[in-house]
């Protein structure tokens, strides 16, 4: 037997079956752990380690949109107020816009699943983990390019969407809609990285048994995420591509006059743009789904039905973008079409509601608050889709386009959808990121303080919207009588807002100062709760075995796990995808800085190529150089058998 301080020889390949527990876990932690230092820190690649950057770095951006959607409030809470101007106010709107969309809603539920995924599946890291590395170091360059450019008064100022012709050449001097193309660029080269690890991820690396009818729903959702996102992703980059061809090199694709199509630009936008919704709702019914029966203390009702409904939503959220664009003039049997296929993809989504009220229904829910924040979701993502099936219908969508009866829908949809959801989430896996509790009361407050703020806020924006209020108006006049509602949702926004400032005030006392946790303070069933709170830089001593969709219950004292596996060097086990039967070993990828590298060329380039064409020639020299630095083979006497 070795001990943890000798260093074996390559040929002696030393493997967990060789070791007791204390010595293998020593020898774990000495190949697994993430280097000490500066460079160590930048080369890190342990999924763990880069989800949380991902996390603190979208709760980040969160409170700069969050702060950008106090101001215009403020600014929109009586007549004609002139504390922020019209130019200012564009910038605002369009950075809350692409902050929360780009920036903060589809980061932050990429950045839970790279940090669960391979947690549930029972696996060591994600496939492909220089290649997350290397994502979220886009991410973040993309983030502060936008937000640096809007300091220095460039900040994009066209709206998420960047319809042409206003953000063409003709109508968008400057840099500004530059800004918000190659920023879309980035944002989405980080997603598909992220999505393309998932999908090798949950496929080949699960533990042994975890067949896909036992992987846990939440699972399921970000696999459902990730094909959405690959599929919907490439039709916004070439939006954005094409308006910077038209911008910089001069070409006419969406311009009428040479041949062009301004409409064009809405389709391909919007073909990403509403599966964008799902990208990140689905995810948020995969928290939801993981919530519930730990909580209700009965594995779910309709597992079957549930994995149908998110594959389901999954295709047909690409079957109604459209819908987006019935004040364009369409066919009448178009707009038939579209209407029905949008009212359509609320049957999948009823249906998954009705399995959660019944795995409640049949069990014994303990009231504690992340299933308050689900019971938040509840109520607010149903009045959301009703107004949703409202706005599919042709004639209503006609009558209050543009107004903020649709502010408020989406509201309704995006954050009953999916930020209580994930608020929710941050209460159940706080204990598994930090190793403690968060404060059950600051969280019951937080909780109460949101939900009555939320509604404060948004649903009067339905009463305003049928009044004719239109959206992106800086201010309106007096005699319209807007002003006292107006004030009114400007207060529900700032309890709104101060209820994050609680959220984060529970999150830092809670992390040097909660109650400790344990490994699975919940008694949950599935296989992130089988790992130390916070997990090793290994995850699981041993890769366990999975014999039941809630493992934990099924093998209450110690779970069987899989042995075999060399210890001197990260290697992780590849099973078959159907039934998870072990296939074969893989080294996994070590630290690496040249991913930090990659990155910054690929940024520099983006970044110069608002200025120049020249960009993309120049850049690809150091991008070359940092991707052969990346992918340079190093051999190993293993590899050369």
């Amino acid at each position: 037997m070795s001990s943890a301080g000798t260093v074996p020889t390559e040929r002696q390949r030393l493997r967990d079956t060789d070791l007791d527990r204390a010595s293998l876990e020593r020898w774990l932690a000495r190949t697994w752990t993430t280097p000490r230092g500066l460079v160590g820190a930048l080369s890190a690649v342990d999924h763990k380690v880069i989800a949380r950057r991902y996390l603190l770095t979208a709760f980040a951006f969160l409170c700069l949109g969050g702060l950008s959607a106090v101001a215009m409030r403020i600014q929109l809470s009586g007549p004609e107020r002139g504390l922020i101007g019209p130019d200012l106010y564009n910038q605002l709107f369009t950075m809350h816009g692409v902050t929360m969309m780009f920036l903060f809603a589809v980061p932050i539920v990429q950045a839970t699943g790279v940090y669960l995924v391979p947690l549930m599946v029972g696996t060591r890291n994600m496939a492909f983990p220089r290649l997350t590395a290397f994502s979220f170091w886009i991410y973040l360059s993309g983030g502060l390019f936008a937000w640096v450019s809007f300091a220095l008064n460039m900040g994009p100022d066209i709206g998420w969407f960047g319809y042409v012709p206003l953000s063409g050449p003709e109508f968008g001097p400057g840099k500004r809609a530059d800004v918000w193309a190659q920023m879309i660029t980035y944002t989405e080269v980080s997603s598909l990285a992220v999505a393309v690890a998932t999908i090798v991820t949950i496929f080949k690396q699960r533990a042994p048994g975890l067949s896909l009818d036992r992987i846990p729903l939440y699972v399921w959702a970000m696999l459902v995420t990730s094909f959405v996102v690959v599929f919907a992703m490439p039709a916004v980059m070439i939006a954005s591509t094409f308006l910077i061809l038209d911008r910089l090199v001069g070409t006419h694709i969406f311009n009428p006059a040479e041949g062009g199509d301004t409409l064009l630009f809405q389709h391909l936008f919007w073909f990403f743009g509403h599966p964008e919704v799902y990208i990140i709702f689905l995810p948020a019914t995969g928290m939801v789904s993981a919530i519930i029966p730990a909580f209700a203390r009965r594995p779910m009702f309709g597992y079957l039905a549930l994995v149908l409904s998110l594959i389901a939503v999954g295709i047909l959220s690409f079957g109604l973008w459209v819908h987006h664009m019935f004040a364009t003039g369409l066919p009448k049997l178009g707009a038939s079409f579209f209407t029905a296929s949008s009212m359509l993809i609320a049957l999948p989504n009823g249906l998954q509601i009705f399995c959660w009220l019944a795995t409640l229904w049949e069990g014994r829910p303990v009231m504690k608050t992340p299933l308050l924040f689900v019971f938040g979701f509840f109520f607010i993502f149903v009045a959301g889709g009703l107004t949703g099936v409202m706005l599919a219908s042709v004639p209503l969508d006609l009558q209050v386009h543009d107004t903020y009866f649709v502010v408020a829908h989406f509201h309704y949809v995006l954050i009953g959808g999916s930020v209580f959801p994930l608020l929710g989430a941050a209460y159940f896996w706080f204990p598994k990121l930090t190793g403690r509790m968060m404060s059950e009361r600051l969280g019951r407050w937080h909780f109460w303080l949101a939900f009555i703020g939320f509604n404060a806020a948004f649903f009067p924006m339905h009463i305003v919207g049928l009044q004719g209020m239109p959206r992106r108006v800086y201010t309106y006049p007096s005699e319209l009588g807007w002003g006292n509602i107006n004030l009114f949702i400007t207060v529900g926004a700032v309890a709104f807002f101060l209820s994050f400032v609680l959220f984060a005030a529970n999150l830092l006392r809670s992390a040097s100062k909660g109650e400790p946790a344990g490994d699975n303070p919940w008694s949950a069933g599935t296989l992130e709760w089988a790992t130390a709170s916070p997990p090793p830089s290994y995850n699981f001593a041993r890769i366990p075995v999975v014999t039941h969709r809630e493992p934990l219950w099924a093998d209450r004292e110690t779970l069987p796990v899989a042995s075999g596996l060399r210890v001197d060097v990260r290697e992780l086990l590849i099973s078959t995808i159907a039934e998870a039967k072990p296939d074969i070993r893989e080294k996994s990828a070590t630290p690496s800085i040249w991913p930090l590298f990659a990155a910054i060329a690929v940024g520099g380039t983006f970044l110069y190529s608002i200025f120049t064409p020249w960009a993309v020639i120049w850049g690809a020299l150091p991008i070359a150089v940092a991707l052969i630095g990346w992918f340079w083979p190093k051999g190993s006497p293993e590899d050369e058998e």
